[in-house]
Parts: C-alpha cells; structure tokens; sequence
C-alpha cells in the first residue's frame, strides 16, 4: 500500500486538491452514515418492505464505491477510476430516488455523501485529464 501511497504523490493534481490527510476523517463519517442508512435498507428488504429494484442502486453503489481503491491504487489506472467513479453518484443519485417514498430520512442522509462524491469525482476526472 505504502507503495501505491507513493505513485498517487507523484501525480499532478490541481490546486483545489485537499491535503490526503482530508480523505481518512472525511470517508469515516461517511461509512458511518452509509452504514447505517444502507443497513436500514438492507433491513426493509429483507422485511420484505421494498421490492428489490429498491435495493438494487444501493447494491451497485456499494460495489463502484468499494472498487474504486483497488482500481485507483491497486491497478494503478486513473482512467478505469475515473469511469468507475462516474458510477458511484449516478448509482446514489438512483438510491435516493428509489428510497424516497419508503424512507425518506435515508435519502437525506445521503445529501453528505452525495456532496462529497461530485466533489470526488471532479477531482478524480481532473487528475486523470492533466496525468494522462
């Protein structure tokens, strides 16, 4: 890791680029309320409260959110982690629509995350464009 730590200190990144010690309190907050808003969902499905095409954006959410370290820093490809970062708000975004009827603090409860991704995800496509 310390390795993969290193190659993302060699990149170029723009001036808005927040200090990487930014990253570790920032993520932590939001996996708590991901973990606990997402739990709440996981709950209602398996309750049998919401159909699974409710569930789904929350599934694949997970998914490009948790490929994106091993793509970014195992792989060590900005490109694929640029497209797999595109994923991850559209997925949200998805979410919050489709919970809203049945939770709607759930989808509140997002807007933290949400802010962060868009701000991610313009950081990410920025250091893809000006490293390639």
């Amino acid at each position: 890791m310390k390795n993969a730590y290193n190659w993302y200190l060699t990149l170029v990144k723009p001036s808005w680029a927040p200090p990487s010690w930014l990253f570790g309190p920032v993520w932590t907050f939001l996996y708590i309320l991901i973990a606990v808003s997402f739990g709440k969902v996981f709950w209602m499905f398996f309750k049998k409260e919401i159909p699974f095409l409710v569930l789904l954006p929350f599934i694949l959410n997970l998914i490009f959110n948790f490929s994106f370290t091993p793509i970014q820093f195992g792989l060590k490809n900005n490109l694929l982690a640029a497209v797999d970062i595109l994923l991850v708000p559209g997925t949200l975004v998805w979410a919050m629509i489709s919970i809203w009827s049945y939770a709607r603090w759930v989808t509140y409860a997002q807007i933290p995350y949400l802010l962060w991704v868009i701000f991610a995800t313009a950081l990410q496509l920025t250091i893809t464009y000006i490293n390639k």
